[in-house]
């Protein structure tokens, strides 16, 4: 191979550079975007099909737990069902708490010389099958945080099988993931707990078993069904859990009871337990145990949290077309001092869950929960774990934030593990305008995450995201496969942001929320994909965004918009002025532009997209009639454009 000369390969290696850095229409506006077919699950329009299946898991649970060696037992039966049309030769079950254990991918990824040690998680005593009318034991295997059950008798489409399983785990300051655990506080222990039952891995038509380990980063993918549980515990703990519960009449004395109907009727807060009885059981039995049981339909999960340091308040929701439902939160005394702001926390759930009920689709449940306690923020079906020492502007993004992820994805049921962009910024998006709504904007704008520190535009701040993702992870990556520090930047702020520019710069709010609407509509208490959302929005909307899939959330391209020709057509200012702007870069967005002229006149208007089909030079008409004194690209900062200083142009004095 002959060798160049240096400045002959430096000279080569800068025109490569230069044409790949070239934009590319043909990289964006792709004909062929969607890889996966239209069939009768999944339908072209981005709705589900004719034949659109999916199992359906309804689980019993029978716990107790024991305060002074934190240790909980449980029974849980689970019938589940066979909707798909495939034969099923064995389950797979997630064991969460085993993200503890030596052998689980988590710690297996960080330390794999660690000696064996299974003492935290599950211990599986039992599992047993009904077969013909009869329980029978069967063997199983366990693989860090998932279990596998290989069957002699296969399960058919629309068969249902039942398992019982029987098994203990002791409760970690922090458990599953840091998702629950335990803290002491003046007044007691507070517990809570989550992932704390063995559950069904979905089988679906895109993976069949999705059976991601649970590594920490992504979150959860379930079935839907009925989750009726039972929680025996020590008489004196106030007990909250997801769903309604179903033995209140049974177990709460007269004046809890008293003040539980008061708060269902009443818009303002009611204490059902103040901080001066907190040495007062609000159940009928002041001694030994008493069992809780709960029941939530059609939902994902359960959660549910204890203590005899809580005050308990609560507060009436009201749903549109009449509906109702409870606020109701929880908290030790702590809280509610030094500008901790938890006394305010049903007043703030109870105008999240009535924004989003009014706006994008009606809460299904009939309590909504907030939990004070050692979980910084982590969301379950209609209720939430929220830190114990939130102030104000924290204890709204919580409160809001956390019970919208009812809606994403505990309603929308996507795939966390897979795609958190589709829970975590569809729900930051809604929360957006629950800050706008609050009290007359009392905690807006929403600013949350390292990029917002300066208070900035949201348009600028998003440059730096995408800078520091240029060739890393996208919005299509899953949590466990990124730098966790991108996790927030990206499913969070990218997402939300990206949702922002569709409804108040491409789309528009009428277009917008038409589709968005009909996508959590049709996708509710089902397993969308981000193909399913993608097409939603191009069918209810009417436009094709593949352009905006392609560049915002399978890439990370940047966006630079310049000024580069000003021009009187016929060199007469009075026949108007062709405008020629350059795409710097490979993303592409409308053209946002005013122009103002020396008459004192002024033009405001959008230059479509398409209009960068045909390359990187864009040129278009004002209909101006004198001298034009000043021409502005994104003059209120709505796009991200990574270089404002050629956004500008000024005719020469």
């Amino acid at each position: 191979m002959m060798k160049l000369p240096n400045y002959v390969t430096f000279f080569f290696c800068f025109i490569l550079y230069n044409a790949s850095a070239q934009y590319d229409p043909s990289k964006i506006f792709v004909t062929d975007f969607y890889t996966h077919s239209a069939t009768t699950i999944r339908s072209a329009s981005g709705k589900p099909s004719s034949g659109y299946w999916q199992n359906k898991a309804d689980y019993k649970v029978k716990a107790s737990f024991d305060v002074e060696t934190r240790l909980l037992k449980g029974e849980v039966a689970i019938d589940y069902t066979n909707n798909s049309p495939d034969i099923l030769q064995a389950l797979w079950l997630q064991l969460d708490q085993n993200i503890a254990n030596t052998d689980s991918r988590s710690n297996k990824l960080q330390n794999p010389d660690n000696a064996p040690d299974n003492s935290k998680g599950y211990t599986i005593s039992r599992l047993r099958i009904l077969k013909n009318e009869r329980w029978q034991e069967i063997p199983f295997i366990v693989d860090g945080t998932r279990m596998q059950i290989r069957l002699n008798d296969f399960i058919n489409p629309n068969e249902t099988v039942k398992l019982s399983i029987d098994y203990s785990y002791r409760l970690q300051t922090k458990s599953s993931g840091g998702r629950s655990g335990y803290m002491n506080i003046d007044d007691g222990a507070i517990f809570e707990f989550s992932y704390w039952y063995p559950r069904m891995c979905v089988y679906d038509d895109y993976n069949g078993w999705n059976t991601l380990p649970f590594i920490g980063g992504g979150e959860m993918y379930l079935d839907y069904g009925t989750i009726d549980y039972e929680v025996t515990v020590p008489s004196n703990q106030v007990v909250v859990g997801a769903g309604t519960l179903i033995n209140g009449d049974d177990i709460l004395n007269n004046k809890t009871l008293k003040r539980l109907n008061e708060a269902s009727q009443s818009d303002k807060t009611v204490f059902i337990r103040n901080a001066n009885e907190l040495n007062t059981p609000v159940t009928k039995k002041t001694t030994g145990t008493t069992t809780w049981h709960f029941k939530m339909e059609n939902t994902r999960d359960v959660a549910w949290a204890m203590s005899t340091a809580y005050i308990w308040d609560a507060a009436k929701i009201n749903l549109p077309k009449g509906g109702a439902a409870l606020a109701q939160s929880v908290y030790p005394v702590a809280s509610t001092k030094d500008n901790k702001a938890w006394a305010r926390c049903t007043e703030m759930l109870k105008a999240s869950v009535e924004e989003f009920s009014s706006k994008w689709f009606v809460y299904p449940y009939d309590v909504a929960t907030c939990v004070a306690g050692p979980v910084g923020g982590m969301e379950y079906p209609g209720l939430a774990f929220n830190s114990w020492k939130a102030e104000p502007y924290d204890m709204f993004l919580l409160a809001s934030h956390e019970i919208g992820h009812t809606w994403f994805p505990m309603i929308v049921g996507s795939d966390e593990r897979r795609h958190p962009f589709m829970d975590e910024g569809f729900n930051t998006f809604i929360d957006i305008y629950a800050h706008d709504d609050f009290n007359n904007g009392e905690f807006a704008p929403k600013r949350d995450g390292e990029y917002a520190e300066g208070g900035g535009n949201p348009a600028d701040e998003i440059i730096k995201v995408i800078e520091d993702c240029k060739d890393g992870p996208t919005l299509m990556t899953p949590a466990d496969d990124m730098d966790y520090k991108h996790v927030h930047p990206l499913a969070y702020f990218k997402s939300a942001f990206g949702l922002v520019l569709l409804r108040d710069v491409i789309l528009g709010p009428d277009k917008f929320d038409y589709a968005f609407r009909q996508y959590v509509h049709n996708w509710a208490f089902k397993h969308p994909k981000p193909e399913d959302f993608f097409r939603s929005i191009d069918n209810g909307s009417g436009e094709d965004l593949t352009w905006f899939w392609q560049g915002w959330y399978h890439h990370n391209w940047q966006l630079d918009q310049a000024i580069s020709n000003v021009v009187y057509v016929k060199e007469d200012e009075s026949n108007g002025a062709n405008i020629t702007v350059t795409n710097n870069q490979q993303m592409v967005m409308p053209i946002l532009v005013k122009v103002e002229e020396s008459n004192g006149k002024t033009h405001e208007f959008k230059v479509p997209v398409e209009i960068w089909k045909f390359g990187k030079e864009a040129q278009f008409h004002v209909n101006s009639t004198s001298k034009i004194k000043s021409i502005i690209i994104d003059e209120k900062h709505q796009l991200p454009d990574i270089d404002r200083s050629n956004n500008e142009w000024y005719a020469k004095k």
